[in-house]
């Protein structure tokens, strides 16, 4: 019910702008996709693809920051500097390969760092966390340690902003500590106009490729909450990559924001 009415927020507000002129930064990377932001100050809804914000894609990597809040608030882990073993299997990316804490899995998107994190919080308080914050559709079937990666959580851009726009605000249920660790290992860039906290995420849905990247651009006068998602028939293309942020920012510029 609760991700009904986060779908619907976007529909009664008057203030939205539609920029469909944004399609410009996905056809440039040969990628389908939407472009989802809201301007705090200024209580206003920028989107691109403006449809295709409702839909609901399996969040990936995007899911760390919500799983990081949660290991956090059970206790699973103490705080960024929380170290885990690396079990020693070779995985694709070298920088996986060691021992991780908290900040350094974040920033790396290190995948089994934050399976174990799951896997000691549980199925049943995982669900739990899930239910009360309101996380997309809160499905966590498919695994404890797969749900978000290849099982069936979903959540739709929108949907992304909204949660990070409460976390912006200590509007979820964690502990200020909590959400103030999290905070800190979400900072991309600091500038001294600007701080970008994000968090990228590439999955798989019905034969494709999703690319995630979401966050929150704070400026010295304005928050810009956004949601980039992306789509292409799965390939070995390695734009794919950077695309998701390269769109991301070449709107922010485009809008004056960076």
């Amino acid at each position: 019910m609760l991700a009904v009415l986060c779908n619907t927020v976007v529909a009664q507000q008057r203030n939205v702008e539609v920029r469909d002129d944004f399609r410009k930064h996905f056809e440039h990377f040969h990628v389908q996709g939407s472009f989802t932001m809201f301007d705090l100050k200024n209580n206003k809804w920028i989107l691109c693809n403006q449809e295709q914000t409702k839909w609901a894609f399996i969040p990936a990597s995007t899911f760390k920051i919500c799983n990081s809040l949660i290991g956090l608030e059970t206790d699973v882990i103490t705080d960024e500097n929380f170290l885990i073993k690396w079990d020693g299997i070779v995985r694709s990316r070298p920088e996986w390969n060691k021992d991780h804490d908290l900040k350094t899995a974040f920033k790396n998107s290190t995948v089994w760092y934050y399976q174990e994190l799951a896997r000691r919080v549980g199925g049943e308080r995982m669900k739990k966390w899930l239910d009360m914050i309101g996380y997309g559709n809160a499905d966590t079937s498919g695994g404890i340690d797969l749900f978000w990666l290849s099982g069936r959580l979903r959540i739709t851009p929108v949907q992304q902003v909204l949660f990070l726009k409460r976390l912006y605000g200590d509007q979820l249920p964690f502990s200020k500590r909590t959400m103030d660790i999290v905070k800190r290992i979400m900072v991309a860039k600091d500038t001294a106009t600007y701080t970008l906290r994000a968090k990228t995420g590439w999955g798989e849905q019905n034969k494709q490729d999703i690319g995630w990247y979401v966050g929150y651009l704070q400026t010295r006068n304005n928050v810009f909450f956004f949601a980039t998602c992306i789509q292409r028939p799965q390939s070995n293309e390695s734009s794919f990559l950077n695309a998701r942020i390269e769109i991301t920012l070449s709107i922010m510029k485009e809008l004056g924001h960076l």
